[in-house]
């Protein structure tokens, strides 16, 4: 798959550049054109003290919304402009202020979605909502780590493989990456806890077809301990220097992982290196 049609979730300013540098890049590649999204919070109602409506601190608050979404607007256009790269800016309200919610719609039209992940430091409050994201859009999310260097080379890959139809989807999403890259690592991890859902040898089949595009794959097998499986994921890619992680999210129930933690949370909550997640 070659990606046409990029679509960057840009939540706030610390963020923005780095998902930028991503999606700029890839734009590029494929002579792409790139779309940003970003949304702001409607004005909530604030009362004065005599319990009636506070308009001027309501205004107050809808201006810096507004001159923040300009700030956005500028940087993104700026940068495009610069950069030579087609595109266009779409700016939202709504009641989250959420940018990956609002990016639904853009996203399910696009063939790749770029989200920057926001510093842990500044809460829940301040992220977008990539979970949703990943959930209702359909298409592959890139999530770029908030922390370290995001590469865009992708030249060594780690293809985390279940055998689910997540997983299929997330390798076949990521093919035009897979088939460029110097070497893919198809990690299994704790295969044996579910013979026969991947065949005699786990991977194989896998690595066969992707091969046959053209892919240069190997095969690992790995066995979680006493550890779990977002662990060893995250300690394969550094051990092969991975610089792309491709993943089938949520290949256990959404509902599961969010009382009992999963790979896929984990994962997008401290992403080893740049991500690709499909579902």
């Amino acid at each position: 798959m070659v990606y046409k049609t990029i679509v960057a979730v840009l939540q706030d300013e610390d963020d923005a550049a780095r998902a930028l540098d991503v999606a700029v890049a890839y734009a590029q590649k494929s002579d792409a054109h790139l779309i940003g999204v970003h949304a702001e919070a409607l004005p909530v109602p604030i009362a004065s003290p005599m319990g009636f409506p506070d308009a001027a601190l309501m205004g107050a608050e809808e201006d810096m919304s507004r001159e923040r979404a300009a700030r956005l607007e500028t940087l993104f256009s700026q940068r495009m402009k610069r950069e030579r790269v087609s595109w266009e800016w779409r700016s939202m309200y709504s009641f989250s202020g959420d940018s990956a919610l609002s990016a639904l719609e853009s996203a399910r039209c696009g063939d790749l979605v770029v989200a920057g992940q926001v510093d842990p430091e500044k809460g829940a409050a301040g992220s977008p909502d990539i979970e949703t994201l990943i959930q209702g859009a359909g298409r592959p999310v890139l999530v770029v780590p908030w922390r370290g260097t995001a590469t865009t080379s992708a030249k060594r890959i780690v293809l985390a493989w279940n055998g689910s139809r997540q997983a299929a989807r997330a390798a076949f999403d990521a093919l035009a990456l897979i088939v460029q890259a110097d070497e893919t690592t198809i990690l299994s991890v704790d295969p044996v806890a579910s013979p026969g859902a991947q065949g005699a040898l786990p991977g194989t089949e896998i690595a066969a077809a992707l091969a046959r595009h053209g892919a240069r794959v190997t095969v690992e097998n790995r066995s979680s301990g006493d550890r779990s499986v977002a662990e060893i994921i995250a300690q394969t890619v550094t051990d092969k220097g991975a610089d792309l992680l491709v993943l089938g999210a949520f290949s256990h129930s959404r509902l599961k992982e969010m009382f009992f933690g999963g790979t896929t949370r984990t994962t997008i909550e401290n992403p080893p290196c740049l991500t690709l997640l499909a579902r």
